[in-house]
């Protein structure tokens, strides 16, 4: 029996109480029924169960839903590719979104089509059960494990091994909040490990005079309106241990994490409360004692990003890192991908949490054909500067949550900066469209937050801009600056922010150590000025 049923004085937020009178993964077998009765004969505490499923009602809720599928560490196969393609043709009108937690992500699916589409799933060892709900989601890792010349160990193996443990597990199925897990042994911390509820990162600790690769331990992480970088436990890890460790968290956030208030259900509430000390007191009594922390391996943070072409570390072969604009491709874009790693490569896609793609295991003599291939057009390894590192949230335009539209208006915010000014410093920019951050705005160089303001001419969509965040060894959130700036500014607004870091800049100099050096404070100076300047014309 969990500690929050045993506390009978404990309230319970309603979402809670709609978890006792059935699990969520209950739901899956109702959508069968659902499916056969009609979106109409849906109940609202169903709906809300159908997160389980993967499944989310789209805005504006008239019978169309958007569907996550889970990809552990991104590793997908040509068939598996091809599947997907076709459920975005057959019924999610041909759109095909990277999410950046390296999820696949359809719009437009209907309550009838859901059958064939877990069927279809299903037989290529893919699913979208748990991939949203109260429970573990996605495992996020580094999309080139097993290829990385960057890595210590393969870690596709443990993301799987993680995947399958907790996938319709009903230990864990009731959680207090969503919980995001993620394991990478690259030394550029691929895996984004300070934004996750669990994250394993490289390590290596003498044990009995032997070097042995592990994982040190990060709990606690997560973005959101309020967000917190994850705390280091001073564990070190075997890779055997990995599904122990993990399976403990978790145990740990089922009991004892916050069921009262749902804003302050989430692993990092508790985490901020009990401190790294507590907790892995709490941890060693469900493990037992493990080794303290070795020497950490991470050494810089790639973003997740890998556009172009580069050795693997097998002799001869090669990956191909892809931009996919926003994270948005169509349904025959991925399809001619799947060919692509048939022809060139042995089938492998991987996705990326930059809402990119790469395709692995490309033998040097056959790379300069495929460069050649049309669809590299515009999915291009050699993207442009502010497109190759722009990222989007879905938005107003499916998303019931989101205040404002992003995934266009992003993409043409990159393509003008792209037009209109040149960098020798790539600069990552995150969009979204409300506080719950999908779009990751806080790690970025320069996030936009979508808000609305009152003008005389009614609500119109703005964006707060923030500055300077950044994952690794110097991790730290951006800072808001004040003010907020109308979509139709943005543009205008964001090449003069630009033109202030390349003007002042060192040779050399990113944007996150040029913002760190100068504070905020000059940045705010020329908004406000900016701002001044829109207001008097």
């Amino acid at each position: 029996m969990q500690k929050w049923l045993r506390d009978q004085g404990e309230k319970l937020n309603q979402v809670e109480l709609i978890k006792l009178e059935k699990d969520g993964l209950d739901v899956i077998q109702d959508i069968y029924r659902y499916a056969e009765t009609g979106y109409d004969s849906i109940t609202p505490d169903d709906m809300n169960r159908f997160k389980w499923a993967g499944i989310y009602e789209q805005k504006p809720k008239e019978g169309y839903f958007m569907m996550r599928v889970r990809i552990p560490s991104g590793i997908l196969n040509s068939e598996q590719a091809r599947v997907l393609a076709s459920i975005a043709v057959d019924y999610g009108r041909n759109l095909v979104d990277i999410t950046t937690r390296q999820a696949v992500q359809f719009h437009w699916l209907q309550i009838q089509d859901m059958p064939d589409i877990f069927q279809r799933l299903k037989e290529v060892g893919l699913s979208s059960f748990e991939a949203c709900g109260d429970c573990p989601r996605t495992i996020v890792g580094n999309p080139l494990a097993g290829l990385d010349p960057y890595e210590l160990i393969d870690t596709r193996p443990l993301a799987q091994e993680l995947n399958d443990y907790f996938l319709m597990n009903r230990d864990f199925s009731n959680l207090p909040r969503k919980y995001k897990i993620s394991i990478s042994s690259s030394i550029y911390n691929a895996g984004h490990a300070e934004i996750n509820d669990l994250a394993f990162t490289p390590a290596v600790k003498v044990i009995d005079g032997e070097e042995v690769i592990g994982f040190h331990v990060w709990v606690g992480g997560g973005l959101s309106a309020k967000p917190y970088l994850a705390k280091q436990l001073d564990v070190f890890v075997r890779p055997e241990e990995v599904v122990k460790v993990a399976a403990a968290v978790t145990t740990i956030f089922r009991d004892y994490g916050y069921r009262e208030k749902r804003h302050r259900a989430r692993l990092k509430f508790l985490v901020a409360d009990w401190g790294p000390e507590k907790f892995c007191e709490k941890l060693f009594e469900l493990t037992g004692e493990l080794p303290g922390r070795g020497e950490d391996k991470i050494i810089g943070w790639n973003a997740g990003y890998f556009t172009g072409v580069h050795p693997q570390k097998q002799e001869g072969l090669k990956y191909v890192g892809l931009s996919v604009p926003v994270g948005r491709m169509t349904a025959e874009e991925l399809e001619e991908l799947a060919r692509l790693a048939d022809k060139y490569g042995d089938g492998s896609l991987r996705t990326c949490n930059s809402q990119n793609i790469v395709l692995a295991n490309i033998p040097d003599h056959r790379i300069e054909k495929l460069l050649q291939e049309k669809v590299l057009e515009r999915l291009t390894p050699y993207p442009r500067n502010f497109t190759a590192f722009a990222v989007s949230c879905t938005g107003n335009e499916f998303c019931n949550l989101a205040l404002v539209e992003t995934k266009e208006r992003m993409r043409q915010l990159a393509y003008f900066l792209d037009e209109n000014i040149e960098l020798d410093e790539p600069i990552r920019m995150h969009m979204v469209g409300c506080p719950n951050s999908c779009g990751q705005r806080q790690i970025a160089d320069i996030g936009f937050q979508g808000v609305l303001v009152k003008t005389p001419q009614g609500m119109k969509d703005a964006f707060e801009i923030y500055i300077g965040g950044t994952l690794g060894p110097n991790a730290v959130f951006n800072e808001k600056l004040k003010g907020r700036v109308l979509g139709d500014d943005l543009g205008r607004v964001v090449i003069q922010l630009i033109a202030y870091y390349k003007e002042e800049k060192q040779p050399g100099e990113k944007f996150y150590d040029f913002s760190k050096r100068t504070g905020i404070k000059p940045f705010q100076e020329r908004l406000d000025q900016i701002l001044s300047q829109l207001q008097q014309s």
